[in-house]
């Protein structure tokens, strides 16, 4: 079934609404028009809307529930260059509230098609650094890989996937732990065969750049006493 698209004008009218935070308008256009609750405006559903970057929209749980209520599809893949669901953009803008108002309203919280690598709303969040909707889905039951639990410090986790993991995830978890500032997690990973400066395929940057980024400058003395380098040199 092909979805319906918003004219330009309902289009302006119903963004407008949902990003003021106005519920009392937007249930009115719903009302007018109930197919604008499942409408796309330029691939966005009208949650994609309310959750799009930079997020943080006023009265946004509200709005998220109005729309859920008058039909709208609580995990509508974005039709694009990808296929995220409204959690994943809600998790890329470290909007809590919105991704609460998401998962209350029954949104997928593993739901796959980030922009990182088609994988799942914590996927985005970390890689993205948006701790606070990271550590939320940890909160609210998301399934970690070892990369997720290396860079948001979650050692126990980590652990869990030794004797087992490839070189290939322990690098990547290694990355990712300096990415977040965890040093617990890079020695331990460190210690079963991490690379000390391997490189990405997705940005020229070596573990110690990634914890430079993230200014964590415990951890980058550590990584240097170890003799890592950077990328540029």
């Amino acid at each position: 079934m092909t979805t319906p698209s918003a004219d330009d004008s309902l289009a302006t009218a119903l963004t407008t609404a949902i990003h003021t935070g106005d519920t009392d308008g937007l249930r009115q256009h719903l009302r007018d028009r109930p197919a604008l609750a499942t409408a796309r405006i330029n691939g966005r559903s009208p949650l994609h809307i309310a959750t799009d970057w930079p997020g943080h929209f006023p009265n946004v749980a509200n709005t998220i529930a109005v729309l859920v209520d008058a039909g709208a599809e609580v995990n509508a893949r974005f039709q694009g260059s990808h296929s995220e669901t409204p959690l994943h953009w809600a998790a890329s803008s470290d909007d809590v509230e919105a991704l609460d108002a998401l998962l209350d309203a029954g949104a997928d919280i593993d739901a796959d098609g980030a922009v990182i690598a088609g994988g799942t709303p914590l996927a985005d969040a970390r890689a993205f650094a948006q701790w606070r909707t990271a550590r939320r889905l940890v909160e609210r039951g998301a399934t970690t890989t070892l990369t997720d639990a290396a860079t948001l410090g979650l050692l126990d986790r980590v652990k869990a996937y030794f004797p087992g993991a490839t070189s290939e995830e322990v690098n990547v978890a290694f990355w990712g732990a300096c990415h977040g500032g965890q040093q617990e997690c890079a020695e331990y990973l460190l210690g079963h065969g991490a690379e000390l400066n391997w490189t990405p395929p997705w940005e020229p940057m070596t573990p110690l750049d990634a914890a430079e980024r993230s200014k964590a400058t415990d951890l980058v003395l550590w990584l240097r006493e170890r003799g890592a380098k950077s990328a540029v040199k």
